[in-house]
């Protein structure tokens, strides 16, 4: 049932997202260059690797040892505006038709990440993760991890198509407000290290 409310949505959306998409890409092309899409492997149900994809929102500007600046250095204006729209994220429908997402679940986080969780963060994993979830309407970047986790675990227990639904509205509401795109001081989140609890 999940799959099908995914596929259908993302279906009935192609007249509107097709055009935005052209556009992006074009805009990301002018002011980043190329490549304008890029892939960064992540965790997605059970624990399996995927490549999900993204529109470049950073430059890629090196230091005199030719490796990549920090994130905040690299972000550029046009990349903040990407990302507090979350246009950065409109590749990720190609994912959800793929399988490899669906629309709401958990974000799907760095591979890096899978070592440090505790057992019940794990269980983020039990279901696909999505484009946006109840933990991005409930504070997005500017919670904590554990708050975070605990929000993607209590989704994992009390999903349904109803409450995809509802999070898909509040989704909404948040892009338009622009709210919590970030943590404080840096681009998004500060790197998961692993958690206290």
């Amino acid at each position: 049932m999940k799959r099908v409310f995914d596929i259908t949505l993302v279906l009935l959306a192609m007249p509107i997202l097709v055009p935005i998409y052209i556009l992006v890409a074009l805009l990301v092309k002018i002011k980043l260059g190329s490549p304008v899409l890029f892939k960064k492997r992540r965790s997605g149900l059970n624990k399996q690797i995927f490549n999900m994809i993204k529109f470049r929102s950073m430059t890629m500007k090196r230091d005199a040892s030719g490796d990549l600046l920090s994130d905040n250095n690299r972000l550029t204006r046009f990349g903040k505006f990407l990302r507090s729209t979350s246009l950065d994220e409109m590749p990720n429908f190609w994912n959800v038709l793929k399988g490899e997402m669906s629309l709401v679940g958990p974000r799907p986080l760095l591979v890096e990440y899978l070592p440090l969780y505790s057992e019940k963060q794990s269980r983020r994993h039990e279901v696909k993760p999505g484009i946006t979830g109840w933990a991005q309407v409930n504070g997005r970047n500017a919670i904590s991890w554990d708050e975070k986790f605990d929000l993607d675990v209590w989704y994992v227990d009390n999903q349904s198509i109803w409450l995809d639904i509802k999070i898909l509205f509040l989704t909404i509401k948040k892009v338009i407000m622009r709210d919590g795109v970030s943590a404080k001081d840096v681009a998004t989140m500060p790197p998961f290290e692993g958690t206290k609890k």
